[in-house]
């Protein structure tokens, strides 16, 4: 058996990565990351992409400094789907919390879907500790175009960094 190494990166997510991140969810998503683009621009979030040396992300994610103080939340954590479990997860939480650590906080926070327990288990495995849990939801496209919308519960967690 042979292996692959692929050195990865974490920058910005730029307005030009719109188009390539496709993989993270419809139309609609795709448009809500756009948003979240200006407030990254006035600094209230950071909005991280993960690149290989094509500089193309293969997983995006976001920290918020606005919902808690003290404290970052991750949100909108997503890895590209024929990449998931090669440890690129892994790579995109730790930048998040250096992003973190760089604005002078020591906590880290997410929530991640009951329905998920995959996910769950990456952030177990780094460190984050169940600590409450509440009902969530959004509007979702679905491939007609239609909108729904999607409600789920969800288990915070959180981690000193």
């Amino acid at each position: 058996m042979s292996s692959v190494v692929v050195e990865l990166s974490a920058r910005d997510l730029v307005v030009a990565d719109l188009a390539s991140i496709a993989w993270s969810g419809s139309p609609l998503h795709v448009a809500n990351v756009a948003q979240q683009l200006e407030r990254a621009r006035l600094g209230e979030v950071d909005y991280l992409a993960v690149c290989p040396p094509s500089d193309v992300p293969v997983a995006k994610g976001a920290v918020d400094y606005r919902v808690k103080e003290g404290t970052g939340t991750l949100w909108q954590l997503s890895v590209h789907p024929a990449l998931q479990s090669c440890g690129i997860g892994t790579f995109l939480v730790k930048a998040a919390e250096q992003r973190i650590r760089n604005r002078g906080l020591r906590r880290a926070e997410l929530a991640v879907e009951e329905c998920n327990p995959r996910a769950r288990s990456l952030y177990e495995r780094l460190g984050y500790v169940a600590f409450d849990r509440r009902p969530d939801s959004w509007d979702e496209q679905a491939p007609d175009g239609s909108l729904r919308r999607y409600e789920t519960m969800c288990t915070l967690m959180g981690r000193s960094l």
